[in-house]
């Protein structure tokens, strides 16, 4: 019990420091690459475990030997500013692994940032049944018998009644010891939350830029995971044409044709359209880039945003990431054309700094 306790405690200590660096993780990503199936490893620094030290036999200790008022109390060697040559035991300050599941993270996440529960449309879950063999009956067909559970009933019952011979050890069952296997039918919760991310690949996005995409889609995507049974990703890259990719290609192409903004919109309503019915579906869009676009491109991608895209999805997001070559233009132009309309938000990512503010923007509303 007292192991138990001090075990509790001590996972206290470890995520009440890793709150207090949320922020340091959430901008620089250092979570990423560490991503298991479930559970995320994460480097705490200065974490001091306590321990016992043992000191050296005749060696004295606090209040014997000589000494004066003021004397620094230490043992030999202690605090000589790192000289002498090199040594044997290990140093201090050694950064802690620790796993922690993305759902704690998650939580971590909404805690800090304030963010709101959000507040699906239509059905919060979708669900079918499933049968599963998960529970032992006294009947069923033969084909589901249970084997092993038969022959220790049959065992059980014979040293019961001392039928048992240990020098002739022959269990053999009876038609009351026959078990067999047996299924109820459970809900099985089905996906039905997608995020669909859109990022501009063009030249002027550089491999700095879609770090700072990769970093904040890691947390949106932990955020919807927690607010979901399961939660779909699908990937839109464009330059002046748009296509549909993997998770790798999203984050590793880039391009250097020009930008045409209406090509991602088209893709991404083709794609709700054939793919996720509306009535079925949580829907949010998340578009990344410098907000460059091409010419009088603006009027065809507000018009496939307001007719195709905000009439299907709960939310969408459009985060600009400056960038040295970009001129930054379309933030301003989307947030003319939708600033009042209660689907879009808008948030500018300087760097990698602005991640954090950017994600309470996207997720502050509750959608």
């Amino acid at each position: 019990m007292e192991i138990q306790r001090d075990n509790r405690r001590f996972k206290e200590i470890v995520r009440g420091r890793i709150k207090e660096n949320l922020r340091k993780y959430i901008t620089h990503g250092e979570m990423i690459g560490r991503k298991g199936r479930d559970l995320v490893s994460i480097p705490v620094p200065q974490l001091d475990v306590p321990k016992f030290r043992f000191g050296k036999n005749g060696s004295g200790g606090v209040g014997q030997g000589d000494g004066k008022v003021g004397d620094p109390v230490g043992q030999p060697g202690d605090g000589d500013g790192g000289q002498g040559g090199a040594g044997s035991e290990p140093g201090s300050g050694h950064l802690l692994e620790v796993d922690v599941s993305l759902e704690e993270l998650a939580e971590m996440l909404g805690d800090e940032l304030e963010l709101p529960r959000i507040q699906p449309k239509g059905s919060a879950t979708i669900e079918a049944e499933k049968s599963k063999y998960n529970s032992i009956r006294q009947t069923g067909p033969e084909s589901l018998r249970h084997r092993r559970r038969t022959y220790l009933r049959a065992l059980r019952r014979q040293i019961s009644t001392g039928n048992y011979e240990v020098d002739d050890p022959r269990v053999v069952p009876i038609r009351a010891d026959h078990q067999y296997r047996s299924w109820n039918e459970v809900p099985l919760p089905q996906v039905n939350a997608v995020a669909i991310y859109l990022m501009d690949v063009s030249g002027s996005m550089t491999d700095e830029q879609k770090q700072i995409v990769r970093t904040e889609a890691f947390w949106i995507d932990a955020w919807l995971a927690k607010q979901y049974h399961g939660v779909e990703r699908r990937y839109i890259i464009h330059d002046a044409v748009a296509k549909e990719v993997d998770e790798h290609t999203f984050y590793h192409t880039r391009e250097s044709g020009g930008t045409r903004i209406s090509s991602a919109y088209k893709e991404a309503a083709e794609l709700i359209a054939r793919d996720l019915p509306v009535d079925q579906w949580n829907i949010y869009c998340f578009q990344f880039s410098d907000g460059d676009n091409w010419g009088d491109d603006n009027r065809r991608a507000f018009e496939l945003l307001a007719e195709r895209i905000l009439p299907a999805v709960n939310l969408f997001c459009y985060g600009q990431v400056e960038s040295p070559y970009g001129s930054g233009d379309f933030l301003d132009a989307i947030e003319k054309e939708f600033g009042n309309h209660e689907a879009v938000v808008t948030s500018e990512i300087a760097d990698r700094d602005g991640i954090y503010e950017s994600i309470r923007t996207f997720l502050g509303k509750g959608r």
